[in-house]
This record gives structure tokens, C-alpha cells and sequence, in this order.
């Protein structure tokens, strides 16, 4: 009986390939899927008359929203390693992609989106309620 280990045998770049793509997998297993598309939304917007419809553009707005939440606690963990290694790029490009000051601009904008998409989601179940 042998004792060797067959992943040893496997190229070290070829076992980080193997896993990154089960982490992708994993996070696309476990992210879920939007409600309905932006053009199934707009369409949905201009003619909805029950509060199902209503229901259903609440929904959406609600998946918007959790996105632009995901989106914001990303650009705040991003600004957070940037301010622990900060790279040059503050003084001569201060709101290049590499720099603290980008991922908190993009992290409160995310957060105001995520805002209105949720003040979106409640006055259509407020209209859900009241159509018939």
C-alpha cells in the first residue's frame, strides 16, 4: 500500500485553479437570483393594477436593495485593507480604484441606493395593500 499523496502530484497552480473555481461555485450556489429582470421590472411598473404585481415589485426592490448592502459591506472591508496599506496612490490619484477614499465614496453610495431601492420595495407593498 502506498503512502503517497496524489494531490502533491497536482501542480500548486493547478490546486489554487481547483480551488478558486469551487469557491466561485460555492458563491454563485449561494447567491440568489433576482426576482425578475430590470426590463420584466419596468414592464411590470407601467402596467401593474393587483397588489401581486405590487408584491412582485416590492420583491425586487428588496433584491436591489440586498445587493447594494453586499456591495457597500465590500467597498468597506476594500477601504479598510487600503487604509492598512495605504500604496501612493491617495496623493497622486485620490479617487483612483486603489485608494480608501474610492471605496468609501462607493460604499455610501451603495448605501443610499440600497435606501431608496428599500423606500421603493415599502410603497409598493403599501400599494399591495390598498389596490384591489
Amino acid at each position: 500500500m502506498s503512502s503517497r499523496n496524489p494531490f502533491r502530484e497536482i501542480p500548486a497552480s493547478g490546486r489554487f485553479l481547483a480551488l478558486a473555481a469551487l469557491a466561485v461555485g460555492l458563491v454563485f450556489a449561494v447567491e440568489p437570483s433576482p426576482p425578475m429582470s430590470r426590463s420584466a421590472a419596468k414592464e411590470l411598473i407601467s402596467k401593474a393594477s393587483t397588489p401581486a404585481d405590487h408584491q412582485r415589485i416590492a420583491a425586487y426592490f428588496r433584491y436591489k436593495a440586498d445587493v447594494m448592502e453586499a456591495e457597500a459591506v465590500e467597498h468597506d472591508e476594500l477601504a479598510a485593507e487600503y487604509a492598512k496599506n495605504p500604496n501612493g496612490h491617495d496623493m497622486k490619484h485620490p479617487m483612483s480604484g486603489k485608494t480608501a477614499e474610492h471605496c468609501k465614496y462607493f460604499s455610501q453610495a451603495a448605501r443610499k441606493a440600497a435606501s431608496e431601492d428599500r423606500l421603493m420595495a415599502a410603497a409598493h407593498e403599501a400599494m399591495a395593500k390598498g389596490s384591489k
